[in-house]
């Protein structure tokens, strides 16, 4: 699995002392960039090809500011045209949060979903864990 750290920051905080529901949205996102340098290495926004089809998340234990968080992520489900990110929070050696997003290939111009290019595949591919 590829590996993703931070520091929590004290805007990702709620009322409760402990990490906002709404944060790991954004820090899931932001570990998946090696993802999508799979597809399009210049991160070329203008040419991009993938669209995100849907997205979970399952809180598992709190996460609280002060403790380094390591976003985990690899390939659960590989079809023709998508995929499947899974993902994990962990702080303290603890498994806090899960996520999985299905992202899809796509083709902007033509507003559908493509086949997945062999290269691209063979690179996620290699990104396969159970979950």
């Amino acid at each position: 699995m590829l590996s993703h750290k931070l520091q929590v920051r004290f805007y990702e905080t709620d009322a409760l002392k402990h990490v906002s529901n709404t944060v790991l949205v954004g820090w899931f996102e932001a570990a998946r960039e090696p993802l999508f340098k799979l597809f399009t290495p210049e991160m070329d926004l203008d040419n991009w090809p993938i669209i995100l089809a849907s997205y979970k998340v399952d809180f598992l234990a709190q996460i609280f500011m002060g403790p380094e968080v390591e976003i985990k992520t690899g390939i659960s489900r590989l079809g023709n045209k998508s995929c499947e990110v899974y993902q994990q929070v962990w702080q303290r050696g603890e498994l806090c949060a899960e996520g999985r997003t299905t992202l899809v290939h796509f083709d902007y111009q033509q507003q559908k979903s493509t086949p997945l290019p062999d290269d691209v595949r063979e690179k996620l591919q290699a990104l396969w864990v159970e979950a």
